[in-house]
């Protein structure tokens, strides 16, 4: 059976690092007093362009604290018990929350690319961030349900890939009181 070996403590590190820049980039967005870190001149590379731009908006929410409100939590459900936890749910709705971030990061890469013609590096780290974190969920979610399930993937019913409860895979056979 596969087993999760680095995946839960490699998810939560990146949703930290993830919530990290969120936190940066907000602040920024709200305190004219915070410079932000980030080359301005008129090349493609031009951080401010991109976060004082009309699409650094989505419905009138800055595209920044809908970051933190992504990985706040990101990092709830990439905590190592979260990933052992036997609730399905749980695994579920961190698989559809990395599933909505890749969603939101292809719709921001087209706007900057697209419409405001520069890009971020700190978005762009968000980005990297956001689909690294979906792939790891994404390919260990098999595991997970199946594990969660009471199935392994090798056919088993048992973690030590066994079907049987002491671990043997010798074969039970119910007996009728009448045959022998």
């Amino acid at each position: 059976m596969n087993r999760l070996r680095w995946q839960p403590l490699t998810t939560f590190i990146l949703s930290l690092i993830g919530l990290g820049v969120s936190t940066y980039l907000t602040i920024v967005h709200f305190d004219t007093h915070v410079g932000l870190s980030c080359p301005a001149g008129g090349g493609i590379v031009n951080c401010e362009k991109v976060t004082t731009s009309a699409q650094s908006y989505l419905f009138g929410i800055p595209v920044a604290t809908l970051g933190l409100a992504f990985f706040v939590p990101m990092a709830v459900l990439c905590l190592p018990v979260a990933w052992h936890s036997t609730v399905r749910a749980v695994h579920w709705v961190r698989l559809a929350l990395s599933a909505s971030g890749v969603v939101m990061i292809i719709h921001l890469i087209s706007a900057e690319l697209l419409t405001i013609k520069a890009i971020c590096l700190w978005c762009t780290s968000v980005h990297v961030i956001t689909f690294i974190l979906f792939v790891i969920i994404a390919t260990s979610a098999p595991i997970v349900l199946a594990r969660d399930h009471g199935e392994y993937e090798d056919g088993s019913d048992d973690e030590d890939g066994s079907d049987d409860e002491d671990g043997s895979d010798e074969l039970e056979y119910a007996t009728d009181a009448g045959d022998e």
